[in-house]
């Protein structure tokens, strides 16, 4: 099912890698479902309670390279223990709060959880695994991410029938899942050893400047951040191109965002079979490239249901494998005293994207619309933004490719003197 490299399926400390991996996707998926629910009982309204996303989102732009920072000087376990538990503490609270502002300080305090979580997770793969083998697991806690956010939400949409409540009490299970890391865990770094001193901040600050600034670096940290621009883009208007462009219902935005998300869920986890077939060549990339921004340029421009259908497919297949395969190249590219500071600052890259995307793309619309309509200006922007997911995707993995062939991680060791 996932080439040679299925032997990762029961490998304890990966399995432990999942079960944690099931949390972070939770923090927007569990909430998209019940957010209208949630107006009266906080005292929200319809025009803010779409902060209590917001309150989430932001915090991680800025604890994202922190959280790296302390993995890299204090190991992954603590790290990952401590974000699972304020995750869960601060999301399940909210099941006993009655104001919205109590809920919106909860959520950013869980956002501060979510930052400890996903990159930390990515880097200890990077940790455990090399080359194809690695790629995989980078490809199947992807899917796990997907089949997450598939599953729970459809959970949390029968518990708001029953009590606005309930939902986040799913989120307690991270509590569960935080004991059983601090105690199955084995930390994958020679971190708090006696013969491995920690390096003076300064120092380590110094050397991850020299990943961020090198040539391959930048190109692969903007890489990493290009198929999130087509997927939260595509996430942001999806109703509003059904409705608008083709004349669709609810249900079958929902249809398309189900098929778009089950899709790159089976995408990621070939990902190893396509590093195994093509090595690190920049040809899968390029097309995988056009695949993501051709199918989000379509589900913009055409007028039916099944050509948009078509379309999400090519944005779920070039999201899920790039994703996946861009991490990998990631973790790969620094040595392991800064691979957790390293992937997390790649991790804040894209979470930049995906909060300034939606702006961009609203900010071209209400430009656009007054001239044209909205139906016109909706379909301009998306042909832009496709445009510039392309330019941007193949720009930057050329970049990678006609740098010096040095690795960031000798790069790094050479600033060290090693």
């Amino acid at each position: 099912m996932v080439g040679d490299h299925g032997e990762l399926l029961v490998d304890r400390q990966f399995q432990l890698v999942l079960l944690a991996n099931l949390m972070p996707p939770l923090g927007t998926a569990l909430l998209s479902p019940v957010l209208n629910s949630l107006v009266d009982p906080l005292g929200a309204s319809q025009a803010n309670v779409g902060l209590m996303m917001s309150a989430y989102t932001a915090p991680a732009i800025f604890m994202i390279p922190v959280a790296g920072l302390l993995a890299d000087r204090f190991g992954r376990r603590p790290v990952l223990v401590t974000g699972l538990l304020v995750f869960g503490i601060a999301g399940s609270t909210i099941s006993f709060v009655d104001t919205f502002r109590l809920a919106l300080g909860l959520r950013f305090l869980q956002g501060i959880g979510f930052a400890a979580l996903t990159p930390i997770l990515i880097t200890v793969i990077g940790d455990r695994y090399t080359g194809a083998e690695e790629t995989t697991a980078q490809g199947l806690r992807f899917t796990s991410s997907g089949v997450a956010q598939t599953v729970f939400p459809l959970a949390s949409g029968l518990l708001v029938a029953i009590a606005w409540e309930y939902p986040f009490l799913l989120y307690a299970l991270a509590l569960p899942m935080a004991a059983v890391v601090a105690v199955r865990f084995e930390e994958p770094t020679e971190v708090g050893a006696s013969d491995c001193p920690k390096q003076p901040l300064g120092d380590q600050l110094r050397d991850l400047w020299t990943l961020v600034s090198h040539r391959r670096g930048a190109g692969m940290a903007l890489a990493r951040a290009t198929p999130s621009i087509a997927w939260i883009g595509f996430l942001t208007y999806n109703s509003i191109v059904v409705a608008e462009l083709i004349g669709g219902t609810a249900a079958h935005a929902g249809l398309l965002a189900g098929l778009g998300s089950m899709t790159y869920a089976i995408a990621a986890s070939q990902a190893g079979r396509v590093t195994d077939a093509f090595g690190r060549d920049l040809g899968p990339l390029v097309v995988l490239n056009l695949a993501l921004a051709g199918g989000f340029v379509i589900v913009f421009m055409v007028s039916t249901l099944p050509a948009a259908a078509f379309g999400i497919l090519l944005v779920g297949i070039g999201f899920g494998l790039l994703s996946s395969i861009y991490r990998s190249l990631i973790t790969e590219m620094a040595p392991t005293s800064l691979r957790g500071s390293w992937v997390s600052f790649t991790e804040a890259v894209g979470r930049i994207a995906i909060t300034l995307t939606p702006v961009g793309m609203g900010a071209g619309v209400a430009v656009a619309a007054p001239v044209m309509g909205y139906p016109a200006a909706v379909r301009l922007v998306g042909l832009g933004t496709g445009i510039c997911v392309v330019l941007l995707g193949i720009g930057s993995v050329s970049l990678v490719a006609v740098s010096p062939t040095v690795t960031l991680a000798e790069t790094a060791s050479r600033s060290l003197g090693d």
